[in-house]
């Protein structure tokens, strides 16, 4: 099924075919009527409370992966000839056959596979399926999956391809061709050393060491670190003999870094790299290698493919709460149907306090008071989940109800723990502060507006304005504006970090970042910054002349990219036009029913693409909800 450069059609729940639309309409301009704008918040809210689990939260649902399934497949494929009983070797040549056949099945029209089955076929995704093919030594049964496989391979480049689009960052490059070595599909010596002996170091040294891979990849540096060494060696013997006398030291290191149940990140492609390499390494009765397994059997879906993460649960359940009750629109006790009611304002609260982190993170070393994406123990605290999770917080208390003795204890530590997360540069990075050396450590402009905003927002509801601490935080949200102000791009537009779009150049999506930071200085009163002031002027002329937006202008409009530009530009004078037409875009959406239809726009690892099925609901309620305000203040 070929990925061609148009918007993406309806995807099915169950099949999540791959096809998209061609039609580029005229932009509507005349004034929505505010009925019908009402009419659609009510009817998509509504769709996304009723995506809430029994204790009332969200989950959602992550895209499936051909990446993830490959390398799942290989990771069990290597297991099952050292099975721990007959049983379970049964059971992983069953979950092999069903992941070749659903790559089988899923693989595009060019001979490649993309990340989810909505992308583009990329170099990475291809060289990891085709090589399971060959490492099951199935090659000959798929023989036209393989042949073609092995063109668009060719094509575009190979090894070099892969180490091309990655530059200096190992982080995915060197799991990528540690996976085709495996494999027998690529020679060891195009794989890349790592120095996993440097994980036997205080991890207070981490950044000091500039490791090559991300924060998060620890896990990786150390398995497939080893891998390497057992499968190369090392010329220098120097270096040989400290690599020698680390491999134990280390593994204890992975070992204690691993959540209870095996997954890394709750990430299926980071557990199996971890797996194969171990396997590779003779390590079949680690606990850590059977950990590894046990996930990667538990995170398999019914059709024989693998998501890309468990899921984003704290992420889209504060996402939803902010997009419901922000500016306080969705009051229930104005009689609101589509808001949340005070029995669920409660549930959620007392579930994203749990999720709270109140002890030292053992994978990154951070310290209490921030929150990860997901409830289960794979995940690790961020700067983005956090914010999100004080606004939500902050969002389902009513104006002047009272804030319990918990709440703001969680949201003073959040914020102590965002203070202490803030780079040098002023802006705030995902995981570890200080770690710069690599685009996914690096301070991001997205995230900065996100902390802004929570901030600032604590700042004026519940925060001590007397004290010593809210001048830190003040200067904090100055280092941080001050940021901004220098990474705003000449045309005055802003990139995020972990997000983007498949069809710009180099993936980017400056209408991600530049809607995030315009919404978070007009939210905190810098709208009429010179800076601010071009990142509105930049969000209404990448408009599309349909009325929606993308990544920039001419790309196929999504209803998460019009939805955050709406978003950040109601309530905005001189984006009333403008405003009017996305809105319009997006109801119509509603009315014919595609609203929901989801794009891959979000990053995981590096350039890893997902998309899930909750965002375009989640954004669109946001910001028809955003307008109905503008239009209607009360």
């Amino acid at each position: 099924m070929a990925a061609v450069a148009n918007s993406v059609l309806p995807v099915d729940d169950k099949h999540e075919t791959l096809c998209y639309r061609s039609d580029m309409t005229v932009r509507p301009q005349q004034d929505p009527d505010n009925d019908a704008i009402r009419a659609a918040y009510s009817s998509i809210s509504a769709t996304l409370l009723a995506e809430r689990t029994d204790d009332g939260r969200w989950e959602g649902h992550l895209s499936t992966s051909a990446l993830s399934t490959a390398t799942a497949v290989m990771a069990l494929s290597m297991a099952n000839t050292a099975a721990r009983d007959e049983s379970e070797a049964s059971r992983f040549c069953e979950l092999v056959q069903a992941g070749l056949k659903w790559l089988a099945e899923h693989q595009n029209d060019d001979g490649g596979w993309g990340d989810t089955v909505l992308s583009v076929s990329n170099i990475s995704t291809t060289m990891l399926a085709n090589a399971v093919f060959h490492a099951t030594k199935q090659a000959v049964q798929y023989q036209d999956v393989v042949q073609a496989s092995q063109q668009y391979i060719d094509d575009a480049g190979g090894v070099d391809a892969v180490l091309k689009r990655y530059g200096k960052d190992k982080t995915f490059s060197v799991p990528i061709l540690t996976h085709c070595a495996l494999a027998g599909v690529v020679d060891w010596q195009h794989v890349i050393p790592l120095p996993f002996e440097l994980s036997c170091i205080p991890s207070s040294f981490y950044a000091a060491v500039r490791l090559p891979v991300v924060s998060y990849a620890l896990p990786a540096l150390i398995a497939i670190g080893q891998v390497v060494f057992k499968k190369r060696g090392h010329w220098n013997p120097i270096v040989r003999g400290i690599r020698t006398a680390a491999i134990k030291r280390s593994m204890r290191v992975l070992q204690s870094i691993q959540p209870e149940h095996g997954g890394f990140l709750e990430a299926t492609p980071l557990t199996s790299f971890v797996c194969m390499s171990l396997l590779g390494c003779d390590f079949h009765d680690h606990p850590v290698t059977n950990r590894c397994l046990d996930f990667i059997v538990a995170s398999v879906r019914p059709d024989g493919s693998w998501p890309i993460d468990t899921n984003l649960s704290t992420w889209v359940t504060t996402l939803s709460v902010n997009a419901l009750s922000g500016e306080g629109m969705a009051s229930s006790d104005q009689g609101d149907a589509t808001a949340l009611k005070p029995e669920d304002r409660q549930r959620i609260r007392s579930w994203l306090l749990a999720q709270q982190y109140k002890v030292v993170h053992p994978y990154t070393d951070s310290p209490p008071g921030g929150w990860s994406w997901t409830d289960l123990p794979g995940g690790v605290p961020d700067a983005d989940d956090t914010p999100g999770a004080m606004l939500a917080i902050l969002n389902l208390r009513q104006n002047g109800q009272p804030y319990l003795t918990e709440e703001l204890s969680a949201l003073q530590n959040a914020a102590t723990w965002l203070l202490n997360l803030q780079n040098r540069d002023g802006g705030w990075p995902t995981f570890c502060r200080g770690w710069g050396a690599l685009p996914f450590d690096r301070s991001s402009n997205d995230l900065t507006a996100h902390v802004l905003r929570a901030m600032t927002l604590w700042q004026s509801r519940v925060a001590d304005i007397s004290g010593e601490y809210t001048a830190r935080s003040d200067s904090a949200v100055q280092r941080g504006l001050r940021f901004l102000s220098r990474t705003q791009a000449d045309d005055g537009s802003w990139l995020p970090l972990w997000f983007g779009n498949q069809f710009n150049h180099n993936d980017e999506n400056p209408l991600y970042g530049t809607a995030k930071v315009v919404l978070a200085l007009q939210e905190i009163g810098r709208g009429e910054e010179p800076y601010s002031v071009r990142g509105v002027q930049w969000l209404i002329s990448n408009q599309n002349d349909d009325g929606g937006w993308s990544g920039r202008k001419g790309l196929p409009s999504s209803t998460e990219e019009t939805a955050l530009a709406v978003e950040a530009l109601a309530g905005v004078p001189d984006a009333d036009s403008a405003v009017i037409s996305g809105a319009n875009w997006l109801v119509g959406k509603v009315q014919d029913g595609s609203v929901a239809d989801p794009s891959p726009i979000g990053f995981y690892f590096a350039k890893l693409w997902y998309f899930e099925r909750l965002y375009p609901i989640i954004f669109a309620t946001g910001a028809l909800q955003r307008c109905l305000h503008a239009r209607n203040p009360r």
